[in-house]
């Protein structure tokens, strides 16, 4: 599997902060089942690298998992042993950038400015994740891709049903999706699971 070419492809990461280690299973089932197959453990969430196991474990090359709010290599590198295909961090770290290429994995650090975006192309990112989207809007893609037509970009915060095809329409080639697709709060009934799979469609029905 090509972790960067997977994500090109299938455009949408659900972004999932706070777990158990009891509610992660039925999470990704309820994603999967509704089109969405790749998976963002964040760090803070405890217990984050047995989560990622666990999924891995269970679900093999059905999903892509990887690690998100990673701020230094040491923990890039953990989640890498507990099976992360990729590391997306909420800033840029050139150490960070530089253990996740070490390992082969696809490094998405989040920036904002131009300079920024730049900078982390250049120290080897392989997609670079505007974050906070919402902050700029989806015409800021457009304008920053004007002159760094070859930086892809991947918006994040702030995403949701009512802007996601604007966003692409203006140049992602992925889009990240926090509360706005996974409320982890609400997921501890059958209840709670067929409604993120039916969210999880009407998101991927959005950019189909």
């Amino acid at each position: 599997m090509n972790t960067l070419q997977t994500i090109f492809e299938q455009k949408l990461v659900a972004v999932i902060r706070g777990t158990t280690q009891e509610t992660i299973l039925p999470t990704v089932q309820a994603l999967k089942d509704g089109g969405v197959n790749i998976l963002e453990i964040t760090a803070e969430t405890p217990g984050f690298l047995a989560i990622i196991e666990k999924v891995k474990h269970q679900f093999g090359q059905e999903v892509l998992v990887g690690a998100g709010t990673v701020l230094d290599p040491e923990t890039a590198r953990a989640a890498i042993m507990a099976g992360a295909e990729f590391i997306f961090s909420p800033t840029v770290n050139s150490e960070t950038i530089r253990i996740t290429k070490r390992y082969g994995k696809v490094s998405i650090p989040g920036a904002m400015t131009p300079t920024e975006i730049l900078s982390a192309y250049e120290q080897g990112a392989d997609l670079i994740k505007v974050f906070p989207a919402n902050i700029m809007g989806p015409r800021y893609l457009k304008d920053v891709h004007g002159p760094l037509p070859h930086i892809p970009l991947m918006p994040t915060g702030g995403v949701g049903l009512d802007n996601i095809r604007e966003y692409f329409d203006n140049g992602a080639v992925a889009a990240g999706l926090g509360s706005a697709l996974v409320n982890t709060k609400a997921l501890n009934n059958e209840d709670g699971f067929r409604e993120l799979k039916e969210k999880a469609a009407q998101f991927r029905a959005k950019i189909s």
